[in-house]
């Protein structure tokens, strides 16, 4: 250990060696803001077009230490120090902040953040699309508090929708695209209680099938909260945890299917083979579930994972971002921060396929968590390392990703455990957090938001958080506040389809 240690306090020592020799130029800084200015000039000739695809990103739990960190690694993971790297999202030319509070919590959860950024109405924690009159368990409060998302504004449009997860599909981000309840745990009526059945609430994977029935692409997991109580699971048959949930016996995936219009062709798959092997051209409708999709994290994941570097656009379980807030949770870093690097993969995918004079495309947080990094590190220092430095109290080293609370706190003999002895590079470990829990808990700072698109100047600033759908749905000239669309507009719009794609990439608070 004191070797290491005493490498690390000579690199630091060293640190000069550590710049770039192009850095140590003072033209080339000069020249790099020169270029950046022009391009923020450019940015005058703002670009007011009708946006007819409207894409929203969403890091569950992707506060801006961890964009940071993000960028770090993404860089490390190419060989280079990492600080210099850009993902795709810093390249938005549009930034805002989002104050991320629940009407009723300083630090919110994935529900009321949800319903804030996909309904425009902000609510309370632990509620899903309904305004914040809606007490949490209290199923006799919902009544006429029911509020709608940008999804439900862009079918009333007539337009093309979908709702891709890494999480399942009825938990709390991507359900308030469609669902509204008074608790977000209410995932089938076997979790309901039964005052709550009895004053006529419904689960939120019935409201999936029955609320908006044309949703065109659905893809995500937690099929087992689809199917009647005990019936064994298709690709875990002997598992009693993944077996259905549903007390009413009915087969939400048959009824889903039922629903289609006459003619139209609706499939629903559970594995990627499934996936690739449709021909998308002759399909309306396509569910997709799998039990839970599994982390896409290239570096990860084993060989044959089909997240895996280089098969992005055909990733089963659909794109990731939804479990950066699993990883945190869990004080799993490295699990978060390698989904937050294949989401920014993601997104350049997105914007290799689609044209920003078109497409108004969105990254954004449903709120942070308390995950840091700091201890001084020298310039390209492992994301993932050791400080370079003791701690000047207990005089142990320490490792530069830290948390305020979660599992990671360790006492051993008495005293703060040595990272030095354990794996601390390992995909599992556990970084030490200050106050122990169970679980790592939200933080409660603004989030980010990049925009890239048609009116996408729209955000910038400090916003409260329900403002986001609101300038999405100006820009694409649905929703009710449309007086700025004119005629020759919405015919310029018509010419080709107009695709939603809500991509709530999120999970669990």
């Amino acid at each position: 250990m004191k070797a290491l240690l005493l490498l690390l306090f000579l690199a630091q020592l060293c640190s000069s060696s550590l710049v770039p020799e192009r850095e140590k130029d003072p033209e080339y800084w000069r020249r790099q803001a020169q270029e950046t200015l022009r391009a923020a000039l450019r940015l005058q000739r703002l670009n007011q077009n009708v946006a007819k695809n409207l894409i929203l990103f969403l890091g569950d739990g992707m506060g801006v230490s961890t964009v940071t960190a993000a960028r770090i690694l993404k860089g490390q993971l190419q060989n280079r120090k990492g600080e210099e790297s850009l993902l795709e999202m810093d390249q938005f030319p549009y930034v805002a902040l989002a104050k991320t509070y629940n009407t009723n919590a300083q630090v919110p959860d994935s529900a009321g953040t949800a319903t804030a950024y996909l309904c425009g109405v902000k609510a309370n924690e632990g509620t899903v699309g309904v305004s914040a009159g809606v007490t949490r368990d209290r199923c006799n409060t919902t009544t006429g508090q029911e509020v709608t998302s940008i999804l439900r504004w862009a079918k009333d449009a007539g337009k093309a929708v979908g709702i891709v997860t890494t999480t399942r599909v009825t938990h709390a981000t991507p359900s308030a695209a469609y669902a509204h309840s008074a608790n977000r745990d209410w995932y089938s009526d076997g979790e309901m209680p039964p005052d709550a059945l009895e004053g006529g609430c419904r689960d939120i994977a019935r409201q999936l099938v029955e609320n908006i029935p044309d949703i065109e692409v659905i893809l995500g997991g937690g099929r087992k909260y689809m199917f009647p109580k005990n019936t064994s699971d298709v690709e875990y048959p002997h598992e009693d945890k993944h077996r259905g949930t549903r007390l009413d016996r009915r087969d939400l995936v048959r009824a889903w299917h039922d629903a289609k219009p006459p003619g139209k062709v609706a499939k629903y798959v559970w594995h990627r083979r499934e996936l690739l092997a449709l021909n998308l051209s002759r399909i309306d409708f396509l569910l997709g579930e799998s039990w839970h999709p599994r982390v896409p994290q290239a570096q990860l994941a084993p060989l044959g994972d089909p997240c895996a570097a280089g098969n992005a656009e055909q990733c089963w379980g659909g794109l990731p971002g939804g479990r950066i807030d699993h990883g945190h949770h869990e004080g799993k870093a490295k699990q978060a921060l390698h989904e937050a690097v294949e989401l920014d993969r993601a997104i350049g995918l997105a914007s290799s396929l689609t044209s920003a004079q078109d497409t108004l495309s969105v990254v954004t947080a449903d709120h942070s968590h308390v995950f840091t990094f700091g201890g001084y590190t020298p310039r390209g220092n492992p994301i993932f390392g050791l400080a370079p430095m003791q701690s000047d109290v207990d005089r142990k080293p320490f490792t530069s990703i830290l948390y305020g609370n979660g599992p990671g706190y360790k006492i051993v003999a008495g005293e703060r455990e040595n990272v030095s002895a354990v794996d601390f590079a390992h995909a599992n470990y556990q970084a030490q957090s200050a106050v122990p829990l169970r679980q790592e808990t939200h933080g409660g700072e603004d989030v980010a938001v990049f925009a890239r698109g048609p009116m996408a100047h729209l955000l910038h600033g400090v916003h409260e958080q329900n403002y986001i759908p609101h300038a999405m749905a100006y820009a694409a000239c649905i929703g009710s506040n449309r007086g700025h669309c004119n005629a020759a507009a919405r015919a310029a719009a018509s010419l080709s389809p107009f695709l939603t794609l809500l991509l709530l990439l999120l999970l669990l608070c």
